[in-house]
C-alpha cells in the first residue's frame, strides 16, 4: 500500500461510502482489511459499509474460495438529490483521477472502471 495518511480529525470532503467504493474499484479482489488500512477504519466499519452499499445495490460480490469478486454498478445514481443524475462512474473517475495526481503513480482510468463493472 502506497503512503497511508495519518488519521484525522474533524469534518472531510469524502464520506467513509466513498473512500471504500474507491478502494474496491481500484481492486475489485480487495480484502476487507487491507480497505480498512487504506481508508482508516476499522474492519467492522468496512464490513457495515459494504452491507449498506450491497443492500443499496451499488455493489454485489461473489465469492472464490476465501477471496470475495467485488462488481461496483457504474450506472446506478447517487442518492443525493443535490447529485441527481450523476452516476457511480462518475464519482469514481473524480477520486481515481485525485488518487493519479496524488501519488504520481496511476491507479486506473474511469474507461477501466466502467470496463471493469461490466465485465464482471
Amino acid at each position: 500500500m502506497v503512503g497511508v495518511p495519518e488519521s484525522h480529525t474533524g469534518w472531510t470532503f469524502i464520506t467513509n461510502h466513498a473512500r471504500v467504493l474507491a478502494a474496491i474499484a481500484d481492486n475489485p479482489n480487495v480484502r476487507i482489511r487491507d480497505i480498512a488500512a487504506r481508508c482508516r477504519l476499522t474492519e467492522r466499519a468496512v464490513q457495515r459499509i459494504i452491507t449498506d452499499l450491497e443492500r443499496d445495490g451499488y455493489l454485489s460480490h461473489t465469492r472464490d474460495g476465501r477471496t470475495n469478486t467485488y462488481r461496483i454498478e457504474p450506472g446506478k445514481v447517487l442518492r443525493h438529490p443535490a447529485e441527481a443524475g450523476l452516476s457511480v462512474a462518475s464519482l469514481l473517475s473524480l477520486l481515481v483521477q485525485d488518487e493519479t495526481d496524488r501519488t504520481g503513480t496511476p491507479t486506473g482510468t474511469p474507461s477501466r472502471l466502467v470496463d471493469a463493472g461490466d465485465a464482471r
